[in-house]
């Protein structure tokens, strides 16, 4: 009977042990599936908090360069702004009066996000294009107290989305174009040789009837886009 008990319980720690083997491994494969994931999300939220693109096409066919450096002018067809790893929420009278000023790229503040960039037209004869800004993606409603700043040729503009229980745009604010496209403009008409100069700031408006607590947390991915025809995504 001895022998025979040794025998089972060897048999019972072996099996033991392999259990443990395979519970090892799908926790290391866990892990590194949770690794993968957070890298993936932490690619989506941080790595190019705000992209710029220009169309390809539209580059090609009007003769458009986009630079972020006023003197060297390297054209490019794609901008990726520095986000923040957190924003405070601030009013619009915090943000620095000469802004726009900036020679170019990025420009952050503690608690806002600042790019300037130009477009010249280097084609034969004037060009039109549109430029939208797109949201992205929206965590916790954070786009209920967002500000959007656009600064063309010192012409200053501050976009916000509609109140919700007013139903009627933010105090000295032109109300988002839609839930995704939250602006849509056409520059009509830039002169051979003529360039416009764009700065964007973002910010979490602290005088905002929504910028409340529940928005803690929250988090956006805005992207803008220089194209040559608008495509209205209203009511998708």
């Amino acid at each position: 009977m001895a022998v025979s008990t040794v025998k089972v319980t060897a048999k019972h720690i072996k099996k033991r042990e392999k259990r443990i083997k395979k519970l090892i491994i799908l926790i290391i494969i866990l892990f590194l599936f949770l690794l993968i994931v957070f890298a993936v999300l932490s690619l989506f939220y941080r790595g190019g908090d705000f992209v710029i693109t220009l169309d390809p096409n539209l580059a090609l066919k009007s003769g458009l360069k986009m630079f972020d450096e006023e003197e060297l002018k390297h054209d490019r067809l794609k901008f990726y702004a520095k986000g923040l790893e957190f924003m405070d929420n601030i009013s619009i009278n915090w943000l620095p009066k000469d802004i726009d000023n900036h020679k170019g790229g990025s420009h952050n503040g503690e608690n806002y996000i600042a790019y300037t960039f130009y477009l010249e037209n280097n084609g034969d004869k004037p060009a039109d294009y549109w430029y939208e800004l797109v949201i992205e993606d929206v965590i916790k409603n954070i786009d209920d107290a967002i500000r959007i700043m656009i600064i063309q040729n010192k012409e200053r503009v501050v976009y916000a989305k509609i109140n919700d229980v007013t139903k009627k745009e933010e105090k000295d604010t032109v109300a988002f174009y839609s839930n995704e496209q939250a602006i849509i403009e056409q520059r009509k008409a830039l002169k051979v040789g003529d360039t416009d100069k764009y700065t964007i700031v973002i910010w979490l408006e602290g005088d905002d009837p929504d910028c409340l607590d529940h928005l803690i947390g929250g988090e956006i991915k805005i992207s803008m886009r220089i194209i040559e025809s608008h495509i209205d995504l209203k009511g998708r």
